[in-house]
This record gives structure tokens, sequence and C-alpha cells, in this order.
């Protein structure tokens, strides 16, 4: 009995964090090159002697055909200040059973007043219907699909997107599409990912109660467009850009389909369209503009920008001129308050995500960051950075939360919750982005100073001292991990071979770091829930290092990276995640999960994925365990079918009930979980079509509440595509 104990732990440790950690690599063999690192002559180790001028394009050079995707003419200015008031949004207040933003409300927090739904009778739920978007890939398409779709529901109705950006209506008791409005995303304009988070609800400010687009649904695509179409008929806003269309490549400059896309829902402030764009990550210094824009809610015309290295401009490029270059972008969902008249932008690091000798000044003050720009003038108000100078891809994926904390002196403060992937957790004062005194932000120094030449590293980082980590102690010989003896054997090897003193361990050139937390560590972009009315939250994070190397130009090139719009680029030949170009720069990058490539397994021992409930006013953890069973994975990718939380990567977020339940996805088993949130306990599950990579959402129709999972599978975390959008009630 104790040998099948034993079999049985060594086949699940085989829940494969790969699955979530690993993808744009042209295989699963492993490509670090090692000691030496060699040129593709075996000489000139670093290659820093060749002259190279790294300078951004020509202010004429073209974008490709396709990227202005419907053809748009150039929309115009408008002045902010012109702007009307906008009207009260149902998202400020929604009823109880609607779900009326991406985190339901105007905080974004994930919480549901609706208490139908128990841990004593979630048992008995079952399907009510399954909706079919009719968005998966064709035969003979490279997979890059990954719905990571929320719905939204206001009244009766419920409002979606596919992962190529089609928007639906349906009846929300029974799935029954009312009205479908056809984006026409090219195959080719998908990047690194087909995915669609939400949409927006819209009351416009000026078109009457009854009048076509009163009511609207506003998404952006995955080809740089704004659409807002009337919520009642899913015809486009003729009033509203270009048969209710802007391009939002206009002032971008250079570009190809798939190097910049938009995969996040854009919040409307005070009447104003935030648009934030995800730039494809490892291509090249000098990509397009990480750039944050407000277009009118009303008309679609452009009220502003934020360029980071041209912050005194807040107009549209002249002819023949771009928006700052490589700058840090933003592909977060970002969050409003309409009160303060903010915009809570979270930033990524500036393009070529691993070397920092090229970046401005400006840029590293913005990068990794929560800014917060005005929403009538585009001028940031406050920074908070979590990482300087950062070259780990700790880019912020999580949607800021707004709360009122009430602190230990007697104060309420208007907070605002950040979660990181480091599995830091800041709670800053939202008027001042300063932390909140009960929360204070330390800062210790770093590891080292780096070693990569002229590209020196920050002495110190900010670390949240009073907010639970999300994470483990750092990485130790004796953590390793494996199947057998030999196989904890080739890790330990891996480990002694690499660069490593904990967190922030700088990128090396002449051999491999890890990186721990890697960059789908901690929290990402499914964000964490709050509870309002106890202060409790709830966050699922991943425990999942990763492997780095710098590699010389030389190398790059011989391993086959090419940036998305160089002529000789091949899909998985690097790019968003894994191995990168990083053209413009002395080195590339490659970037694989600390594991055994021969069995598809990870060195750390698991759990691989976690949940836990933190009562933000004590500061405890109230409860912890690995999220994610074995029976869909398992060494060489095949699964184990064993139903032991053993803890998977998980991507997607949790949402809470006041019927005391949180339910997540998430993880890399494809089943959907209701947890009760005073004990942690599963008390119910159930396994869906598709990976759950998406954060689920709750509403009422008629006195009954119905569960809504989008389960769309990803590619990233290597889950079964579908195209199902899955809803539940109880019997009756």
């Amino acid at each position: 009995m104790r040998k099948l104990h034993l079999l049985a732990a060594t086949l699940l440790c085989g829940t494969l964090p790969a699955t979530g950690l690993h993808a744009q690599v042209a295989s699963h063999s492993e490509n670090i090159p090692g000691t030496g690192n060699p040129t593709s002559d075996g000489t000139d180790k670093y290659d820093t002697a060749t002259p190279q001028k790294f300078r951004a394009p020509a202010p004429g050079a073209p974008q490709a055909p396709g990227v202005n995707a419907a053809n748009l003419p150039p929309i115009g200015e408008i002045d902010p200040a012109t702007l009307p008031a906008m009207v009260p949004q149902l998202s400020a207040n929604p009823a109880a059973g609607d779900w009326v933003a991406y985190g339901r409300d105007d905080s974004q927090n994930r919480y549901s007043p609706l208490t139908q739904i128990t841990p004593e009778n979630v048992g008995k739920l079952e399907r009510a219907f399954i909706y079919h978007t009719g968005s998966k890939p064709a035969p003979g398409q490279t997979n890059k699909w990954a719905a990571e779709t929320t719905p939204i529901k206001v009244g009766r109705k419920l409002f979606m997107c596919s992962a190529t950006n089609d928007i639906m209506a349906l009846d929300a008791t029974n799935g029954q599409q009312l009205w479908r409005f056809d984006a026409g995303v090219k195959y080719a304009s998908i990047p690194y990912t087909a995915a669609c988070k939400g949409v927006v609800y819209y009351t416009s400010s000026t078109v009457p109660e009854g009048q076509h687009c009163h009511t609207r649904i506003v998404e952006s695509t995955l080809d740089m467009r704004l659409i807002s179409v009337d919520s009642e008929d899913g015809k486009p806003c003729e009033g509203f850009g270009f048969n209710g269309q802007v391009n939002l490549m206009q002032g971008m400059g250079e570009s190809v389909p798939g190097f910049v896309s938009m995969t996040s829902p854009p919040p409307i402030v005070n009447g104003v369209v935030v648009i934030n764009q995800e730039v494809l990550d490892g291509q090249r210094r000098w990509a397009p503009s990480g750039v944050i824009r407000g277009y009118d809610a009303e008309t679609g015309k452009f009220a502003w920008a934020w360029d980071v290295n041209n912050p005194d401009d807040h107009h549209q490029p002249a002819d023949g001129k771009f928006y700052s270059r490589g700058t840090p972008n933003s592909w977060a969902t970002m969050t409003g308050d309409n009160e303060l008249g903010l915009v809570y932008v979270p930033t990524g690091n500036s393009a070529a995500d691993y070397y920092s000798a090229l970046r401005t000044d400006k840029e590293n003050a913005v990068s990794s960051s929560i800014v917060a720009i005005d929403v009538k003038t585009g001028s940031p108000r406050w920074v908070f950075q979590t990482v300087h100078k950062d070259v780990w891809d700790y880019d912020i994926g999580s949607q800021p939360t707004k709360l009122d904390y009430k602190g230990s002196n007697g104060e309420t403060v208007p907070a605002l919750l950040v979660p990181t992937k480091r599995g830091q957790t800041f709670v800053l004062d939202r008027r001042t982005g300063q932390p909140v005194a009960d929360y204070p932000v330390e800062e210790k120094p770093a590891p080292s100073p780096g070693v990569v030449p002229g590209d020196p590293r920050a002495p110190t980082q900010p670390w949240s001292t009073a907010f639970p980590r999300l994470g483990f102690p750092d990485l130790k010989e004796s953590d390793m991990w494996g199947m057998s003896p030999i196989d904890q054997l080739f890790c330990r090897i891996k480990y002694r071979r690499a660069a490593y003193v904990g967190e922030f361990t700088p990128p090396h050139i002449d051999r491999p770091w890890i990186e721990y937390p890697g960059y789908n560590g901690g929290s990402d972009w499914g964000s964490m829930a709050y509870d309002p009315t106890t202060g409790v939250v709830i966050a699922n994070w991943n425990n999942t290092p990763m492997y780095d190397q710098l590699v010389t130009r030389k190398q790059a090139d011989k391993l086959g990276l090419m940036p998305i719009d160089d002529p000789n680029f091949k899909p998985g030949g690097g790019g968003a995640e894994g191995a990168g170009a990083m053209a413009d720069t002395p080195y590339g990058i490659v970037v694989t999960p600390f594991w055994d490539q021969f069995t598809n397994m990870m060195c750390n021992k698991p759990p691989y994925g976690m949940i836990e409930a933190i009562d933000i006013h004590t500061k405890k953890v109230l409860w912890q365990h690995p999220i994610g069973t074995a029976r869909a994975n398992g060494p060489w990718g095949l699964p184990t079918f064993l139903p032991i939380q053993i803890g998977t990567p998980n991507n997607g977020g949790p949402i809470i009930t006041a019927g005391g339940l949180v339910f997540v996805a998430a993880a890399t088993d494809n089943q959907i979980r209701a947890i009760d949130i005073k004990t942690g306990k599963v008390v119910w599950s159930d396994v869906l079509p598709g990976g759950g990579q998406a954060t689920p959402m709750t509403y009422e129709v008629d006195g009954k509440q119905y569960l809504a999972i989008m389960a769309g599978g990803h590619h990233f975390m290597m889950t079964p595509v579908s195209d199902q959008l899955v809803v539940y009630k109880l019997p009756g």
C-alpha cells in the first residue's frame, strides 16, 4: 500500500505547470545555450564589440496592409473640457441581480449580493444552458485561442464577446441569441492570443431614451478598433466614429497585424473611453507605443493621450509623426474612478523586457506601476511603482480593485487593492497613490547590482510588509523534485548551474538564471475578489519559477528568434511569452519553465497553484489550499485521472457571493468549483467542456440565481479549446 501511495505521489507531481507557462516557443525542447553562451562561430562570447545602432524607425515608416483593419479615416479631436457631463451609469449601483461591469460594478470587486445558492444547496446545481460563440481555430490554423471572457448582465440580457470580438446579446434565462455583431477580425490580426475579456455597457448622455444607441455596448478589438453598437439591436452607433468604429492605430507608426492588440474591456470614466493596448512582448526595443488614450464616449473623437516620453503633448501626432515607441504598455483591465476623475492604469515595462539599458528615465519612472491619469487632461496625478527597472516581465496583469478601507485609526480611506505577479499586494490611497498607513511599503536591498554590461539593476525593490505574501520562500536545492531520483538529480544539476540569489536575481549572459516568482507567478489577469461586507479577499495564484538566459544577437539569430515584423519571422519563433528576439538590442532572450523537459514536469515541488482567503482588517490568512487536481495533468502531458488536489497552474479569477461561496475555475484540470468561504472546503465541482481560464459571474432572473463560466480553454495553459459558455442554476 505504501508503494502505491508513493507511485501516486510521483505521478501527481506531473501536474505540469508548463501547461500554463510555455508558449510561443518552437518546441518544448530546451534551447537555453548554457555556460559560455557561444555564438554561431564559437567566438565573441558577448558580441558587444560589434558596432550596432539601435534606432527607432523613421517617422514616415509605413504601416503594413491590414493594420487599419476596416480602412477607417482618421478621427478628429475634441477638447476634453467640452465633453458633456456623463449621466449616472448602471455600473455605479447595479441591481442586485445584475452584473453590469467586468468585475460586476465600478469597484471591480467581483462580489455579488445574491444569496440563493449556498454551501448547503450548491451540490444541486445543474446546467441551465450552453451557448456556442462559434469562435474556434479552423482546420490548419495554429491554436491561439483563449477566450478569457466574462459576460455582463443587464436586465434580462447577457452581453458578451467571442474570442475574436463578435458581440452577442443572449436571453439570460435560456441562452437564446437575440442579436450578433460580426466584428470581422481576421486570423492574421490575432496576436499572441485570441481573447476578449469582456464588453462595456454605456448609457449615452446625449441620445435620449428610446432612441437608437441611447444604451450601447462598447468593445476594443484584437485588430485595434473601438466599436460601439446599440444594446437593443446590435447595430452600429452611426454617430460614433465612422459607422460605429474608430481606428486606434492612428498615430502608432510602423506596425504589422498582430503586433498591437486589445483584449480588455475599456473603462468609461466621466464620459471618456480610456484605451490601453497589449504590445507583443519580446519583439524589438522600438516596438509600437504603449500610449494611453482617451476618446469621447458619445462621438468617438480623440480627447487626449498620455505618451510617456512626450508627457506634455496630449494631442494626436501630426502627419508623419507617431507616439514615442517602445514605451511601457498596459494590457490589463483598467479601473475607472468617476468620483475622483481618474483611471488607474496597470503598466508593464518598456519593450525588450529583459534588457533595460536603452530605456529613458521617463520610462523607468512609470514601468510596472499603477499610474492614475486624470481623464479630463490625460496627465498623471500620481504613480506607484511595484518593481524598479523591471527586467523580469513583472508587468501588472491584474485589475485593481476599489474599496473603502477603515484603518486602525478609525479613518475610512478610499483605497485601491493592487495584486502583482510577485505575489506582493499593495493597498494604496487612491487619492494620492501613497500606501495606506496599515499597509506600509518598505524598500529592501536587491540581491545584486547586476552583471550585464551597461545595465545595472536597481539597488532596492518595494515590499508590502503587512499584506500576506502570495508565495513561498526562496527556492533551495532540497526543493528539487522529480518522478524518480534521476529526475530529481537532473533538476538539482539545473539548479546548481543557474544563477540564483532569490527574488530579483539579475539577468545573466554566461549562464541561465532562475526567475522566481516567474512571469506567471502570483496574481495575473484574473485578479482578486473582495467582499466589502466582511473585508475578506480571495486570491488564487501561481507558484511557477522560470529558467531564463540572455543570448547574444548572433545566438538569437541562430535560434531563429526574429521579431514579428521581420520577413523571416515564423510563428512560434519567439514572442509574447518564452523566447524573444528583443531586436534593436545586443541580446535576445530564452525563457523556459524551470522543468525537467524530458518528463514535462516542474523541478520545484508542488503545489503549483494555490487559493486563499485573507482578512484585510486583521491581515491574517483565514485558509489556504492548493487549487487544481491531477485528473487532466501528468508526466509527458498524460492525464493521471487522479482527483487529488495537488495544485496546478491557474489563470482566471474568483468571485464571491453573499450566499457564502467562492466560485473559481482557472486551474488546468478543466473544472469549476464552489468553495465554502468560511472553511475553504470545495463543496461542488463540475468538469467543463474546455479549459475554464476565465472569471465566472453570477446573476438573477425571475428569482432564480445563475452561474456562468466561459469554458473556452487556453492555448497558453494547454487546456482544451471550446466555444462554450456554460450556465448553471438550481433545479425547479
